[in-house]
């Protein structure tokens, strides 16, 4: 993989064409969005200095939205390695790190090992022995009970082994846990987010998530195998939430993909007191995530569905953020791809996700 993108997916087209036909019955209403391009006099923008002052707007009212408190942590905690495995050509190790002072989750290190390396002299993550220095991926997993275990491929196998599969494919991949988990077997929603509002009062729970995902993307960057400059980002329906989140506000992140996490407001249990809370709902609160997509821009960013959360009613927002994309003397690469097979996360998702990060990773 060169050090930028030189060839786009051939499907890049495809994902940027309207939907044929809109079912008569849909999941959540159509949005209405307003118009990215556009300043608070109602005038036209066109040009990028215009945008990139509105840009830096709507990325500083969506932080002081989530938490009144930084949401852009510089640390990189100390990696506590609780188990390694070499799986042929990868190397899985099992960390615990603090995320913040008194808060400490667990994830899985997935890094692929130099062809002449063997399963007999398994090289440590931290002594690497590579070529040359590999692309990064946070991949965020769903809500499953087993948690990391998914997403790094310790059960399986499963279209959603993400990190084990994009591993695979030449990535260091760092699958963290969520802090709704407070082990990596059991979900305690309620609980874990009462927890933090006791510490962090006004902070939504979607602000803790981001905060987790900074520090995820501090310690892939911090590894001498990856090449900082190269970072990504993947979820499905929880995690596609946070990855939404995160490539929208953390601008080393330079690929990403979003699986079925209901992009509108209104697709999904974005008011749930763990993501953005009651206030999203109230007639009063006019903001939608068209403006997160538009802060990724002109980073390639793939949103993905099948009629579930995302799909025929989640292309307005692709269409709002085309013409921010257009701005740049870049090709335009964002795009949806439904699959038309309800929640469920399809090998169709899964390639389609694997060719987009080998074409911009």
């Amino acid at each position: 993989m060169s050090g930028r993108p030189s060839n786009d997916v051939a499907w890049l087209a495809e994902v940027q064409r309207p939907p044929d036909r809109v079912p008569d019955s849909m999941p959540a209403p159509m949005p209405a969005l307003q118009p990215l391009l556009t300043d608070g006099d109602g005038n036209p923008i066109d040009s990028l200095p215009e945008w990139q002052a509105k840009r830096a707007e709507i990325r500083r009212w969506w932080l002081d939205f989530l938490s009144p408190v930084s949401c852009l942590p510089s640390r990189v905690p100390t990696l506590e390695i609780l188990g390694e495995e070499c799986l042929g050509a990868i190397t899985r190790q099992r960390v615990r790190y603090e995320v913040e002072p008194g808060s400490v989750t667990e994830a899985y290190l997935l890094k692929p090992t130099t062809p002449r390396t063997t399963a007999q002299d398994c090289p440590s993550l931290d002594s690497p022995s590579l070529d040359s220095l590999l692309p990064g991926v946070v991949v965020f997993h769903s809500t499953v009970d087993e948690s990391i275990d998914e997403p790094s491929g310790v059960v399986g196998p499963s279209p959603k082994n993400l990190g084990w599969g994009l591993a695979q494919r030449g990535f260091v991949a760092l699958c963290p846990r969520n802090f709704l988990w407070p082990n990596n077997h059991r979900l305690s929603p309620r609980w874990q987010t009462f927890k933090q509002r006791c510490r962090h009062p006004r902070r939504k729970g979607m602000a803790k998530m981001l905060l987790d995902a900074f520090v995820a993307v501090n310690i892939l960057s911090s590894l001498p195998e990856v090449d900082s400059d190269r970072l990504g980002t993947v979820g499905h329906s929880l995690g596609a939430k946070e990855a939404l989140y995160l490539a929208a506000l953390d601008e080393r992140i330079r690929v990403a993909a979003s699986h079925e996490g209901g992009v509108g407001i209104r697709f999904s249990n974005w008011d749930a007191p763990w993501y953005l809370g009651r206030q999203v709902r109230r007639g009063t609160f006019r903001r939608e995530h068209h403006e997160l997509m538009g802060l990724i821009a002109p980073r390639a960013f793939l949103l993905l569905g099948g009629d579930g959360f995302d799909g025929v009613q989640s292309w307005p927002f692709v269409e709002a953020v085309l013409p921010v994309y257009k701005l740049y003397e870049t090709p335009a690469r964002v795009g949806l791809y439904n699959h038309h097979q309800g929640h469920k996360f399809t090998t169709e998702a899964e390639q389609r996700i694997y060719e987009w990060f080998e074409a911009y990773g």
